[in-house]
């Protein structure tokens, strides 16, 4: 087998995670891929210099992720068509607003027999009716195959290297194991299940519940009434699979992708934490966004809404109260203080009764 190329298709806090792990992997496993990996930058002019030279030079993305080094071999490429064209094995790892454009671009400009690998937490948008995975817009628009991680995985301590797991979905028996080798580490242990797609909706789902875990933190509601919205967020997410995407395994919400990583969202993503300056602030959003994370881009909030889309679509909100409050408090049709109100009277708590 010829070795494999790597190229990471983005650079901020989570990509530059990532491209630590897959220099280091590819350097050690140099029988399967070849040790250069490229990673794809958006140009930035950091303090006069060019955020691509600083990485290149120092091996620290000093922006997204400070304090951390890159392995060497990780060379950052300001042009995403000079830096995918080689590449055997593309690894998106952008905000989902951007995948189309970016796919645009690299279209006819790399290996027909390429495979992508998503990290990407959202849904595509780009046409309301059709609410597409951003794995299927990958494979649609590059004509390549593409598969999924998704994880309890906040990228600042993937990056300390502190133990953690994480879920690729991968219906590709072969190329499982190769992709395993390229993630694993002795402290970031992969786990390969076929459930592609319930992998991806979960994590695109779980940072519409952290958005509510927001709210109770930021209303000081307390640990028992952020441990229900958790247990309704987790139910909502598995009826939504079932619903949309029907033929996913229970056990898969089990997984890291699942239950894992809708608790670590919950208590320390980004979502959480922008979600409850909303409701203490009275700030928008945006705000919030431009003045908390540096550049970073809030997922949450943008897959309620595609979500509440999909929902009215089928006539489904009131069988989704949780997602539906989310969306209508993040567009301030509600306040955060109305909430539980909006989820007293869940339809879990209503199939348990009349089970009783």
């Amino acid at each position: 087998m010829s070795k494999k190329r790597v190229c990471i298709v983005g650079s901020g806090n989570w990509g530059s995670a990532i491209a630590k792990i897959v220099g280091a992997n590819t350097a050690k496993h140099n029988d399967k891929f070849e040790e250069k990996v490229t990673m794809y930058v958006y140009e930035e002019m950091i303090n006069g210099k060019k955020l691509t030279e600083i990485i290149n030079e120092q091996h620290e993305n000093v922006k997204y992720l400070p304090g951390h080094k890159l392995p060497a071999n990780v060379v950052a490429v300001p042009d995403v068509v000079e830096a995918a064209k080689e590449a055997d094995i593309l690894i998106f790892v952008i905000p989902h607003q951007f995948i189309r454009g970016l796919a645009a671009a690299m279209l006819g400009k790399i290996k027909p027999d390429a495979v992508g690998l998503s990290l990407i937490k959202g849904f595509d948008n780009s046409d309301p009716k059709n609410i597409q995975l951003i794995s299927k817009v990958v494979t649609e628009h590059l004509k390549i195959p593409c598969y999924v991680l998704m994880g309890a995985n906040l990228a600042n301590e993937v990056a300390e290297e502190k133990f953690c797991e994480t879920t690729i979905g991968c219906k590709d028996k072969r190329l499982a194991p190769l992709l395993r080798d390229m993630i694993q580490t002795q402290n970031f242990r992969v786990v390969v299940v076929d459930d592609l797609e319930a992998v991806e909706v979960c994590g695109a789902l779980k940072n519409i519940v952290a958005c509510a875990a927001g709210f109770v933190d930021g209303l000081s509601l307390g640990d028992n009434t952020k441990a229900a919205v958790i247990r309704l967020g987790l139910m909502e997410m598995i009826k939504f699979v079932d619903t949309f995407y029907g033929g996913s395994k229970l056990s898969t919400f089990f997984e890291s992708c699942g239950v894992a990583d809708l608790i670590t969202t919950c208590y320390g993503g980004r979502n959480r934490r922008v979600c409850e300056q909303f409701v203490k602030t009275g700030k928008t959003i945006k705000e919030l966004e431009d003045e908390l994370l540096g550049g970073q881009k809030l997922q949450g909030p943008a897959t309620a809404e595609e979500v509440n889309g999909m929902l009215k679509s089928k006539n489904l909100t009131d069988k989704f109260p949780l997602f539906t409050a989310v969306h209508r408090i993040c567009s301030k049709e509600l306040k955060g203080s109305d909430l539980i109100d909006q989820i007293r009277n869940h339809p879990e708590h209503q199939a348990n009764l009349a089970a009783a």
